[in-house]
């Protein structure tokens, strides 16, 4: 497969039209990676409709390289730069102007409004989380779409309406939420998230209703094409496999199976929840594919985490404890590569992803990201996110049981405790999560829900049990609606469950005063408190 589009220079040319050739394709578009959080699904919903995309550098590619190569349409993701503010990202504007149909995601949207003459303002009410989004205009963008559904807005600044720009739709506080100008359209939203009602139909719409693109390329299984991928590397080799009972590394270490790697898993115990290492011995011990061995590092992490007080420097620390053990265990084994459950969503949230010259946002240090072991890495799913690597999982036969849990955090508990990080308060994080998650099974909520955590705060609650009288902690309980981590919505839990939980976290456990509940989307929120 070609590798970024960062100009249309023979080779590249070549490469494109042999693999073309194989996907039985005449048609591609390119995607211009903003530097969006979300960039990556808008990759993922086109291949899901069968249609070939390439990512484009915007640093890099000029209209001149755009004429070369010829794609039926162009899509420009979101990024975090601000058009009001001058911000513009590096990219040819003269690509706007070569007649190939161009959609414009949030600040793809914004910057061809810009192009065109129009005014893109700041907005006292900025739009972040699921609104509604109205229709009212027809255009073959939103054909067979209801006049109202529910879309996932992540701007501060809106486009201001304009002479020849037509506005297509709108939410409350964006008078132009989707508009077209000639053969430039653009939308507000994210339609390439779940929380946005018909998004894929967006896509589908623009590909081939307004592109004209013809044909659906024949998708074939992603999980054979890693295994055999895998083969190549890994057959007959030795691979040590970070194991944390979640399904991203279950899902890693079934491919590896697949493949004929000679497997070692290493669980860290030390930040964990309550019940993630009796799931790596149910599931993984015993197994006569897999050695397992539980790594004891609690002392470790306490020693390292000693003093820290931000959550930055918490999880650099677990960090370096997280790859401190995993390279004793590589060099104990005499393991030829290591390797990791990372995503997508992991690169992507620590600034990188794909090698654009666009500006990436770093939102927070991922526990399994460039941390430069002393042997090859790993990473068969970092082009995938939650729900795709689950499908994987299920394609290959990972137990159902391991790939509907609640994901874990890299840095465990560490997260989920505000300030230092002691053995006292690790203690009471492990034992609130312990009774939340046994609760949520209970009730039947647990498989409803997509995360649930508690967080152990900083702030202290005035607490009266039995007669006397003093301070506790406050406790922060959350749970989200998600599908792939990208965006979630808080669950609106049943206020008798919560009631309940409440009355057993502060009656068991003697240093929590108070009980609160998240009610915060992610955007504007991120699911994990640091």
């Amino acid at each position: 497969m070609p590798s970024i589009f960062k100009g249309a220079t023979r080779k590249w040319l070549e490469e494109m039209a042999l693999e073309m050739r194989v996907r039985q394709t005449k048609h591609f578009i390119l995607v211009f990676s903003m530097g969006s959080q979300f960039d990556h699904l808008i990759l993922q919903q086109l291949a899901k409709l069968g249609i070939y995309a390439v990512v484009a550098d915007p640093a890099s590619v000029t209209a001149e390289d755009v004429k070369k190569a010829a794609p039926a349409g162009i899509i420009l993701s979101g990024g975090p730069a601000s058009v009001s503010y001058g911000e513009l990202p590096p990219f040819d504007p003269a690509i706007f102007d070569l007649g190939i149909p161009v959609l414009g995601v949030c600040l793809g949207f914004q910057m061809w409004a810009k192009h065109i003459g129009a005014k893109v303002s700041p907005q006292a009410k900025r739009e972040f989380g699921v609104h509604t989004f109205r229709i009212t205009q027809d255009d073959p963008l939103f054909e067979g779409i209801p006049k109202e559904s529910l879309v996932l807005e992540s701007h501060g600044d809106a486009i201001e309406p304009y002479d020849g720009l037509q506005v297509l739709g709108t939410t409350d506080n964006a008078p132009v939420a989707a508009g077209r100008y000639k053969h430039l359209v653009g939308v507000q939203f994210h339609p390439e998230v779940s929380d946005t009602s018909y998004g894929s139909s967006i896509y589908e719409n623009f590909a081939f209703k307004i592109c004209g693109i013809l044909d659906r390329f024949p998708a074939h299984s992603i999980a054979q094409e890693k295994i055999e991928q895998l083969k190549a590397q890994v057959s007959g080799k030795k691979v040590l496999v970070a194991l944390s009972g979640g399904s991203d590394s279950s899902v890693v270490a079934y491919l590896l199976k697949e493949a004929g790697a000679k497997l070692k898993g290493v669980y860290i115990h030390g930040i964990d929840r309550p019940d993630d290492e009796a799931y790596v011995k149910k599931y993984f011990g015993g197994q006569d594919w897999i050695e397992v061995e539980i790594a004891d590092a609690t002392d470790q992490f306490l020693a390292a985490l000693q003093g820290k007080l931000e959550m930055r420097e918490k999880r650099l620390a677990m960090r370096g404890v997280y790859k401190e053990v995993l390279e004793k265990k590589i060099e104990e084994f005499g393991a030829d590569f290591i390797a990791q459950g990372t995503l997508y969503t992991d690169l992507r949230e620590s600034g990188m992803g794909h090698a654009t010259g666009a500006t990436v946002a770093e939102i927070k240090v991922h526990h399994n990201t460039n941390l430069g072991f002393s042997v090859p890495e790993l990473a068969p799913l970092e082009d995938q996110v939650k729900d795709s690597a689950r499908n994987i999982g299920r394609d290959i036969g990972v137990p159902e049981d391991l790939l509907i849990r609640h994901p874990f955090p890299g840095p465990g508990l560490v997260v989920r405790i505000e300030g230092e990080v002691t053995a006292e308060n690790l203690k009471v994080a492990r034992t609130v999560d312990g009774i939340y998650i046994e609760e949520l099974r209970a009730a039947g909520l647990y498989n409803s829900v997509w995360q649930a955590g508690a967080t152990l705060t900083r702030s202290m609650h005035t607490e009266s049990k039995g007669d006397g009288a003093g301070l506790g902690a406050v406790l922060a309980l959350w749970a989200v609606w998600s599908v792939n981590g990208f965006t979630a919505r808080f669950a609106q839990l049943p206020y008798e469950f919560l009631d309940k939980v409440s009355r057993r976290i502060t009656n068991e456990v003697r240093e929590v005063g108070a009980v609160v509940y998240r009610i915060s989307d992610k955007p504007p929120a991120t699911i994990e408190w640091g």
